[in-house]
């Protein structure tokens, strides 16, 4: 199976890494010319993932006609880029592997049925788990959910990126993949801003633990699963990416927690804190699904300015209730 990879990013130079195990070849396409030379000359993604040697059987390029030629591609463009890339890509029926987090602006659509309008043709899986770019990337044991309707495909597309280090479990949910990986993008954040507000441990547990009941709630109401909400896509992500700066989410949150504006903290990041989208398209995708999620709430608040002790001494004095 031949591999093409959209988006030359630190996830989707890493995601290039693994399927490029065993020397198959891989095509990258990148929009950065820079990117697309420093792999291709220096076996690096200088950019974006320094200091993690490539696998010579990984070719980038700029040219997005020259994945029309591969088995299966992996999606890993911003979600907000996702539409706009896979209709200049025009890839037919090839198969694609949707790696971004992330809920379309405008539409509130999930990465996957923005695809499925945008490549109507295509078969279309979810890639989607705990994952930090660089321990990927430098072969450090790592496990995600792939999901996807197609039983035959998805073993096929299992066997193909599987390796010692890279254990993919499957999954028909689709759905249930694509939600953890969005929601828990938003909770992170929050934990940066307990972190970064010095609200001690505890109340890191706590927000957890409360998030992970609004993700459940919104997936089980937009027809996940409960059992994938709790595995590698959805706790297992949202375990991972609020408790370390290694997530963009959580390093904004910190920002947000110590007081510093989130203009400013966007506009310096080179790589995208999907949560900051993502949070005001959930919250208006909560409210049409008539789903309480408070902790979102609270996410835009901040993005918006808000102060922080206001936030979170609105989250404690909400009614008590039961935990459900």
């Amino acid at each position: 199976m031949r591999i093409g990879v959209i988006g030359g990013g630190a996830w989707g130079t890493a995601l290039a890494q693994v399927a490029a195990r065993g020397g198959e070849p891989v095509t990258l396409w990148a929009r950065e010319p820079e990117v697309v030379a420093a792999i291709n000359d220096c076996h690096e993604n200088t950019r974006f993932l320094r200091s993690v040697p490539l696998s010579d059987s990984i070719r980038a390029t700029g040219d997005l006609a020259e994945l029309r030629d591969r088995d299966a591609i992996l999606v890993v463009a911003p979600a907000q880029h996702v539409r706009a890339v896979l209709t200049d890509a025009a890839t037919g029926a090839i198969p694609l592997v949707l790696c971004a987090k992330g809920i379309e602006a405008g539409s509130r659509m999930l990465v996957g049925e923005v695809a499925r309008e945008a490549a109507p043709d295509a078969p279309i899986a979810v890639l989607s788990g705990p994952t930090f770019a660089h321990e990927v990337a430098a072969g450090q044991p790592t496990a995600v959910t792939l999901a996807c309707e197609d039983a035959a495909l998805r073993d096929a597309l299992a066997a193909r990126l599987a390796n010692p280090a890279f254990r993919p479990y499957a999954s028909s949910d689709v759905a249930g993949a694509e939600i953890g990986g969005a929601v828990k993008n938003v909770l992170a954040i929050a934990c940066g801003v307990v972190e970064g507000a010095g609200l001690g441990l505890n109340a890191r547990a706590a927000l957890i633990a409360r998030g992970f009941a609004e993700m459940t709630r919104f997936g089980l109401a937009k027809g996940a699963r409960a059992e994938t909400l709790a595995g590698l896509s959805g706790l297992g992500d949202l375990v991972l990416t609020c408790s370390s700066t290694n997530s963009r989410n959580f390093s904004l949150g910190v920002g947000l927690g110590q007081g510093v504006a989130a203009e400013g903290l966007l506009a310096n990041r080179q790589t995208v804190a999907e949560g900051a989208h993502t949070a005001p398209v959930l919250r208006e995708a909560a409210a049409e699904a008539g789903v309480d999620m408070p902790v979102v709430e609270a996410v835009c608040d901040l993005l918006a300015g808000a102060d922080v002790r206001d936030i979170v001494g609105r989250l404690l004095s909400r009614p008590l209730r039961a935990e459900v």
